[in-house]
């Protein structure tokens, strides 16, 4: 199978359930950090997220200095 036969899939939205759309926000809201899925007997139960600030040489947030 080669590299541009994998297609990124971008699910409709509208199809996706509340727990879905939860965890794809909250993946697009954190630059530096995690998100933690906790699993009990094949459904989700909980979502972590754990973000970072991180600060360039100048003491400015790393989000403001990229740009």
């Amino acid at each position: 199978m080669s590299v541009s036969s994998i297609a990124p899939v971008r699910p409709n939205v509208a199809e996706l359930s509340d727990i879905e759309r939860h965890i794809l926000q909250s993946l697009q809201q954190i630059r530096f950090g995690t998100l933690e899925i906790v699993i009990h007997d094949s459904r989700v139960v909980q979502i972590e997220r754990s973000e970072k600030v991180r600060f360039d040489v100048k003491g400015k947030p790393l989000s403001e200095s990229l740009s």
